[in-house]
């Protein structure tokens, strides 16, 4: 098998097959294959962060399948619109069904994700194959030598139980809050527990995005006495920096599936070494 790195910074699997692209004046995007002979089997990996990353990427699926390949994967670490896997409000669309609908339709033989937001995801993609983040996790805490497990909502608690049995038995905190669905101000922060004693806390996620959930449970963490806070998040969107999450965090982690971070307070670890 070869492999196909659309975007240059992200090769978890080393040397790309060599490809040339461009965006025209229109703003489509173009791709040309530049190597002579391509193995039947190649798995295609990149990084969506925009309807412009997708269509790059159909635009690419074309172009292998007119040179002759026959079995096509694909490696999406972070799966686009997963977060938005129900409709709140009417008028509103079922994003990842849309994005799924459109990946469905290029009918590769293997679609690999990393650490799902929900059930949701997987379920609507054929032929995927989930990978959890507990190696990921378990690099992260190495170091770690008595650290509670905390999950941040009860979206989040099935995989905190999953990684808790990975890890050889790790307690977990339950925790919730509340979300205005129309404006989506974050309220009413609960920690399900009496005294943490002063004990490291682990907060486990999928997706970190503004912070507003990590930061208000940070304080209430601290407010049952939670020693050091450790935020572990497998895709770093951190959309509004990564300065006001260490303010709250001792330690923070992430994978490189949705972008490059380069900060001193934050240890980004690549795909390619915990999975």
């Amino acid at each position: 098998m070869k492999y196909l790195h659309l975007d240059p910074s992200f090769t978890p699997f080393g040397k790309s097959i060599a490809f040339e692209a461009f965006t025209f004046n229109g703003g489509e995007p173009h791709i040309k294959i530049t190597e002579d002979s391509i193995p039947y089997s190649v798995m295609i990996t990149t990084r969506i962060r925009s309807f412009n990353d997708l269509g790059f990427l159909l635009i690419a699926t074309d172009a292998l399948r007119r040179m002759g390949v026959e079995k096509l994967s694909l490696l999406l670490p972070y799966f686009p619109a997963a977060r938005q896997d129900r409709v709140m409000m009417k008028g509103e669309a079922l994003s990842v069904k849309v994005y799924a609908d459109i990946i469905n339709s290029a009918n590769y033989d293997q679609i690999l994700i990393v650490d799902p937001h929900s059930d949701v995801c997987p379920a609507l993609l054929n032929r995927v194959h989930v990978i959890t983040n507990h190696l990921f996790v378990q690099k992260a805490v190495a170091a770690e030598k008595d650290y509670y497990l905390v999950a941040p909502d009860s979206g989040a608690l099935k995989k905190a139980y999953h990684l808790a049995r990975f890890l050889g038995g790790k307690e977990v905190i339950t925790c919730s809050k509340n979300r205005n669905v129309q404006t989506g101000k974050l309220s009413g922060f609960k920690v399900f527990a009496e005294d943490l004693q002063g004990k490291t806390c682990v907060i486990v996620d999928d997706i970190c995005d503004g912070g507003g959930t990590f930061l208000g449970l940070a304080k209430t963490l601290k407010e049952k006495n939670a020693g050091d806070l450790i935020l572990v998040v497998t895709h770093g969107i951190f959309s509004k920096g990564i300065e006001v999450l260490s303010t709250a965090f001792s330690k923070i982690y992430c994978t490189d599936s949705f972008r490059d971070i380069t900060h001193e307070s934050c240890l980004q670890l690549k795909l390619r070494y915990v999975y």
